[in-house]
């Protein structure tokens, strides 16, 4: 009878501890690269990691002794808030107008500003003399930091490689530095949007607190300062207990007081942070009532917008809701909300079958008073049906002036 080499078997056994050993390795370092991304995209989604980030990065790239990276605080004027490879405080939160040193000429035209020698450089105001040579710098590239919204180029910050001596910085090292600063403007742009999602989530669960107060401790309230008023009745002519009923009767009242104000405080909300939350609320609520799927998309961030305005979009959508719900025979509905041609428009949308749906603001009387409120701010209102059976309305306002 034959039987298994021992040998063989311990060889076996020690092949396959190795691939597993291998693939555990391999493993493990997919998961720590997935690791680094993720702190990686992290990072990205706060505005100054990103910018600070960006300092560092620029050192790092170039080879400068140092970086620097001023944000844009209001139009025309930047502040230098992020350093890498500084010596002292003497750059720390200057504030950089448009023309002045390199980085107001960078403000000023758009375009990358280079100097090889600050002190001595004959094409710029030397009203930052005394900081530069505080620092000991000499060379000095600077670039835009530059987001295209709807095709437009606007200046965020500026980002600055620096040099200890007189140097020539060349076209290779501007093209690396614009790079630098065109991966700093999509991390600024990705922790706009994340920080657009965290006030909304803020927003949306202050209002939740909002409803849930006013159900339970409004309500409950409300109950005992019943409860108090009738028991007048029961004791009337023991002015002791009568004392006492209206002494509780006036911390009921002073309790509901401060209850409304506290609600009132929650409700506060910026009219753009209100409009994204606010017709989400509305999906959500439409999805529980009827059971279709509604969805709520910001395509893009919108302009602030006054409350008459605002209050339109949200009764447009509204209106939109209450049309599918009587009559489009959908199966789900879109909500959708961005800026257009100078305004901000909102879109319902739905997949259903069409029948009994109306087809012009002018047939329905809710879509007919949106369509004239909306003429008198200088926007439209419009109901169509789609090609494949759904319905689509559009209601779109002007920007405020």
């Amino acid at each position: 009878m034959s039987g298994s080499d021992p040998m063989c078997d311990r060889w076996r056994v020690t092949a396959e501890q190795r691939v597993a050993a291998d693939r555990a390795v391999e493993h493990s370092n997919v998961l720590d690269e997935l690791l680094r991304e993720r702190e990686g995209l992290l990072g990205t989604l706060d505005r100054v990691i990103a910018l600070q980030g960006t300092a560092h990065l620029i050192r790092e790239s170039l080879g400068v002794h140092a970086a620097f990276v001023g944000e844009l605080e209001r139009p025309g004027t930047a502040v230098i808030r992020w350093m890498a490879g500084n010596r002292t405080d003497a750059i720390q939160n200057l504030v950089v107008p448009t023309g002045q040193g390199v980085g107001g000429r960078v403000l000023a035209s758009g375009k990358p500003v280079k100097v090889s020698d600050y002190l001595r450089a004959p094409t710029i105001t030397h009203q930052f003399d005394a900081q530069v040579a505080g620092e000991g710098l000499a060379a000095l590239l600077t670039v835009p930091i530059i987001s295209r919204v709807r095709g437009k180029p606007e200046t965020l910050a500026i980002a600055y490689a620096a040099m200890r001596e007189p140097a020539d910085f060349g076209d290779d090292a501007v093209r690396r530095l614009e790079g630098i600063a065109d991966q700093a403007a999509f991390a600024l742009k990705l922790a706009g949007v994340a920080e657009s999602d965290r006030a909304d989530a803020i927003s949306a669960e202050r209002r939740r607190m909002q409803s849930a107060l006013h159900d339970s401790v409004g309500a409950l309230l409300f109950s005992i300062g019943v409860q108090v008023r009738n028991l007048h009745q029961d004791v009337a002519g023991d002015p002791v207990l009568e004392g006492r009923l209206c002494r509780l009767e006036g911390d009921v009242s002073a309790a509901s007081r401060a209850l409304r104000e506290s609600l009132l405080s929650l409700s506060e909300s910026t009219p753009e942070r209100a409009l994204p939350v606010e017709l989400a609320e509305h999906c959500r609520s439409f999805e529980a009532r009827c059971g279709l799927p509604a969805r709520f998309v910001q395509l893009a961030p919108v302009r602030p917008l006054d409350a008459e305005r605002t209050a339109l979009l949200v009764c447009a959508v509204r209106e939109g809701l209450l049309n599918v719900e009587k009559h489009a025979r959908a199966c789900s509905v879109v909500v959708s909300l961005g800026p257009s041609g100078g305004g901000v428009q909102v879109v319902v949308a739905d997949d259903g079958t069409g029948e009994d749906a109306e087809d012009s603001p002018g047939t329905g009387m809710g879509l007919r008073s949106l369509a004239e409120r909306a003429a008198r701010l200088g926007g439209r209102v419009s109901l169509v049906r789609d090609e494949d059976g759904g319905c689509t309305l559009r209601a779109w306002v002007p920007e405020v002036p």
